[in-house]
């Protein structure tokens, strides 16, 4: 394939797991319609309360509950890849894991490893860091699409062990909590991961009035190709190996680096 067409899908996740699952298999069916074979879906898309409680451990489920089979039966259904955000059942914390499922199973597995705490939040009280490791990534038609959940945005370093990994594409859901000059934070740090990367980037958030909306997708040189504003919707655009070579072509910032990345 020379190019992968990939969607954005923008909710609202409640505490409602069952309606969750039945939204996301809706949209999952309407971006596979539109031709998608991959469609991404926001951080905490299996269960989302505001503020975070108790009952995020009470609604945790393994990589083998009711959520993964949904995501694996719609993923079967329409011939597609889902990624999404998946509240993960783990000890007295839970884990906010990111599963990419396709209609055989997990095809990979990614825990948040820099928490929210900042803005005066403090999701480490609910959830546990994943671990420092080997990044996270997926293949589709020839591209390799790397994860990475909401605020390791603001980590460049997240991206950088993604790009060592071969990463196309860095894949980013996310619930972007709405505060002044957040919105200008999200869609900077979207534009300069892409950049300094140059990679697609795919990024799903929650709309308002909880998150800042403006679920994305932008090119390996920070041009938005597609995205929403502050309501739910989907949004789709196509990825193309050739825009991706031609970039690196011109600008091989990944090859005159000359730094790496160590964990800490």
């Amino acid at each position: 394939m020379s190019s992968v067409l990939v969607a954005v899908c923008q909710f609202a996740p409640t505490a409602d797991r069952a309606d969750n699952r039945a939204r996301v298999a809706e949209r999952t069916a309407e971006a596979a319609a539109r031709g998608a074979s991959v469609v991404v879906f926001p951080e905490y898309s299996s269960y989302f309360v505001d503020p975070m409680d108790a009952t995020l451990s009470e609604n945790a489920e393994g990589l083998d509950g009711d959520f993964v089979r949904a995501l694996r039966s719609s993923a079967s259904a329409h011939g597609v890849v889902i990624v999404a955000g998946l509240v993960e059942a783990a000890g007295e914390r839970v884990r906010n894991t990111l599963v990419a499922v396709d209609g055989d199973g997990v095809i990979a597995t990614y825990r948040k490893q820099h928490l929210y705490d900042a803005f005066g939040q403090t999701e480490s009280e609910w959830i546990e860091p994943g671990p420092l490791g080997a990044a996270e990534t997926f293949e589709v038609g020839g591209l390799r699409f790397g994860l990475m959940t909401c605020y390791d945005l603001r980590f460049p370093e997240v991206a950088r062990t993604l790009m060592d990994a071969g990463a196309d594409v860095l894949v980013v859901p996310a619930e972007w909590v709405r505060g002044p000059l957040k919105e200008h934070h999200w869609t900077t740090l979207l534009a300069a991961r892409a950049i300094e990367s140059t990679a697609y980037v795919v990024a799903a958030d929650h709309p308002a009035p909880i998150g800042v909306g403006r679920s994305q997708i932008i090119d390996p040189q920070g041009v938005v190709l597609a995205g929403l504003a502050s309501t739910e919707g989907l949004a789709v655009a196509d990825l193309e190996r050739a825009e991706i070579e031609r970039v690196r072509a011109v600008n091989p910032v990944l090859s005159l680096r000359r730094y790496g990345v160590v964990p800490r």
